[in-house]
């Protein structure tokens, strides 16, 4: 035993308790009070049965997953499961909270699973690019079927208790844990039950077996948004193994997998995000002891797309909304779009049938800014211009009550100058939520000159508890996603000018796993509101103008930089935007070339990673994993790549530094010359991982 597993006899049973905060993590020295728990109940002739549970919140949650990479500790995780399945005397597993990854292959190695209620179940190893590694691909198909286990571990999804007693991976819901595992082990013990090795069991085998298509069609199903991810198929490849082989050779079919998984650049990454994602979390410059605010009822001023969908965010989560507008006809118009959503989504299956109604009762629909009297947080989500926000800030101040945090969801403009027109600056901040805003998780959280850290930490709290993934960041023109995007807004541009054609690009970016170019996602907002923002600043971009001229505004035209049939968002290349390219081009005395994809790749990426490096040396963000968070949970980076800077790191900071050198002489550009943060850790063969664990370690 260990001082992380305790043993104690209630007479004829065993009880093997891990206690590890917070969530029971394998650790080795888990797995090693594990077992010799076990070993000691087998060999204590009075102990007749063994129920493993745990202490805490939780089942085991999963493997410690910061042992991967290090050298392996014995026992293994994979042998210790064997000891429990290989018991002469039954052991349950009793269950609550979750049993994760590594949990549940300890639970399945266990002849009887019981849980409570709202325990969840799950094998979400494919989430850091990994597969089950302890017979989690070849007992979970034996306990509940290969079509359930493909959704489970293929699709990464846990399972609550009652899903889980209808398809056999429990034996029995119960009340409490630890009682009601030893009251099921006396049940077993009194029935003389014999005990379930998965292992030996290819009864629920059978059908997938006989008809291979019940499993190919659930792998179908999984696999369809899972575009180039390797470990989804690696993961229905193990599964396959389960019903084509025999235990053992499955086995080393799965082992084999979660090696070359394991290794690999693409789990590397996604392991990194997981911890990335937890860092980010984590607020800089905040006072010991600092409680953020209680907030019971929030105020969302705008009914729009960004306010609907903020609403919708809160209401998902059971808050209360008071959505404000400035007419019943745009409050009305808001409402309307609200409640279709949540109706197509009930429709598809995604949300609960009654759930529409019961989400649109959280939210009150008024008209008059008065009304953000009650809210302990007001978000702000009305057109993107200075003076319509200080303006609505100025009413905001007037009405709302002492201590209320007062946030913008603007996504480029100064919230220190939206703060100033405030008696109360210090409860004012940003809170930049991303299109459609009830989808995306991302929320950057804007931290302005003389925000208070309550006020700070109440926003970074309540984005988490509407299921965003808050990232603090400082004040600066588009703050620290779009400020990036920018700069590769910049380059898209120029290499039309150049040469490449829209549908080149957008084809490079989107090889290298991002949703849409930034041709496509040009026409999606909208290029006209580009083109009335460059005419007010006395801008011109003479391809771009060319297209707005020419009425081309994107998708609500049905044309910009691409054309789109009737009904459809799918992009089509059209010549004659290659014959306006050609036509501008011929007019400002310029010659196409040919412009290799390497190239292309190049510059849309350098630049932001460049533009990175600037923004940590003015501390617009904490850590290099928190840009990296932003582009992965706002703009859809692969979470493959791991993030921006995480990507940098794997390319070389030395070769994109030499390569935007070369850039900013050929394009006559100085503002690609490596940042001097990036320049300093190319000389120093540094790297960005250097600065986000100085960063921990601070």
């Amino acid at each position: 035993m260990t001082d992380v597993v305790k043993l104690e006899c209630h007479d004829a049973i065993a009880i093997v308790t891990v206690d590890s905060p917070p969530v029971n993590a394998l650790s080795a020295a888990v797995r090693r009070g594990i077992s010799e728990s076990v070993k000691q109940a087998i060999a204590d002739p009075e102990v007749q049965a063994i129920v493993l549970t745990c202490a805490g919140r939780t089942f085991i949650a999963g493997a410690d997953i910061t042992e991967f990479g290090k050298p392996p500790q014995s026992p293994g995780l994979g042998d210790v499961i064997t000891e429990l399945e290989n018991s002469p005397k039954p052991i349950v597993a009793a269950i609550h909270g979750t049993a994760l990854g590594g949990g549940l292959e300890v639970a399945l190695g266990c002849h009887f699973r019981v849980a409570v209620k709202d325990a969840k179940l799950g094998l979400p190893e494919v989430k850091l690019g990994l597969l089950p590694g302890a017979g989690g691909t070849q007992r979970l198909p034996r306990a509940v079927g290969p079509e359930l286990a493909v959704k489970m571990i293929v699709g990464g999804d846990p399972i609550g208790a009652a899903v889980a007693l209808e398809h056999g991976l429990i034996d029995e819901i119960v009340e409490a844990t630890a009682a009601g595992g030893e009251a099921f082990a006396r049940k077993v013990l009194a029935e003389s039950r014999p005990l379930r090795k998965l292992r030996d069991d290819d009864s629920k085998l059978q059908a997938a077996k006989a008809d291979r298509s019940i499993f190919t069609q659930a792998v179908a199903a999984m696999t369809k948004k899972a575009r180039g991810l390797e470990a989804p198929f690696a993961a229905a490849d193990a599964v396959a193994a389960a019903i084509d082989l025999p235990f053992d050779e499955g086995m080393k079919k799965e082992r084999d997998g979660f090696m070359k998984l394991v290794t690999g650049e693409q789990s590397k990454a996604q392991r990194y995000a997981f911890f990335a994602e937890r860092e980010a979390a984590k607020v800089s410059g905040v006072p010991e002891g600092t409680k953020p605010r209680p907030v019971t009822r929030v105020a969302i001023i705008g009914a729009g797309t960004m306010g609907g969908g903020i609403a919708m965010s809160f209401a998902n989560a059971g808050i209360p909304v008071t959505l404000i507008e400035t007419g019943e006809e745009q409050l009305k118009r808001g409402l309307g779009v609200m409640q279709k959503n949540y109706d197509s989504t009930a429709a598809r299956g995604g949300i609960p049938a009654d759930a529409p109604a019961k989400r649109m009762a959280l939210i009150n629909g008024v008209v008059g800014l008065e009304h953000v009297k009650d809210a302990d947080l007001i978000i702000e989500a009305v057109f993107e211009t200075m003076a319509v926000k200080k303006e609505v800030f100025t009413a905001i101040d007037a009405y709302a009550k002492p201590g209320a945090v007062l946030a913008s969801n603007t996504s480029y403009l100064n919230i220190d100058e939206i703060a100033q027109v405030t008696k109360r600056p210090e409860d004012v901040l940003g809170m930049h939520f991303f299109s459609p805003a009830n989808v995306m998780k991302l929320c950057e959280i804007v931290r302005a000159d003389k925000t208070a850290p309550d006020a700070l930490l109440t926003a970074v709290a309540i984005a988490r508890k509407i299921a965003k993934v808050p990232a603090v960041v400082g004040v600066c023109d588009g703050f620290v996603g779009n400020r990036m995007l920018a700069a590769r807004g910049k380059q898209a541009e120029q290499l039309l000018f150049e040469g490449a054609l829209p549908q080149q690009v957008d084809a490079v970016v989107t090889k290298f796993g991002m949703p849409m170019g930034p041709f496509a996602m040009g026409d999606l907002a909208g290029l006209d509101i580009g083109w009335r923002s460059r005419q007010d600043r006395g801008i011109k971009s003479e391809i771009a103008d060319a297209l707005c001229e020419a009425g081309r505004f994107g998708q609500k035209t049905g044309k910009g930089y691409y054309k789109y049939e009737a009904g459809s968002r799918a992009p089509l290349p059209d010549p004659e935007v290659e014959t306006l390219i050609n036509d501008t081009l011929n007019k400002l005395g310029l010659k196409r070339r040919e412009v290799p994809d390497e190239e292309i790749l190049e510059r849309m990426m350098y630049p932001m990673i460049n533009e990175g490096a600037r923004i940590l040396e003015e501390k617009i963000a904490a850590r290099p994993s928190d840009i990296d968070v932003i582009w992965l949970y706002g703009y859809g980076w692969p979470i493959y790549r791991g993030g921006p800077m995480f990507y940098a790191d794997s390319v070389g900071l030395k070769h994109i530094a030499e390569r935007l050198s070369y850039y900013a002489k050929a394009t006559n550009d100085p503002t690609l010359e490596p940042a001097p943060l990036l320049a300093r850790l190319a000389a120093e063969d540094g790297s960005f991982a250097t600065l986000t664990q100085r960063a921990k370690a601070a």
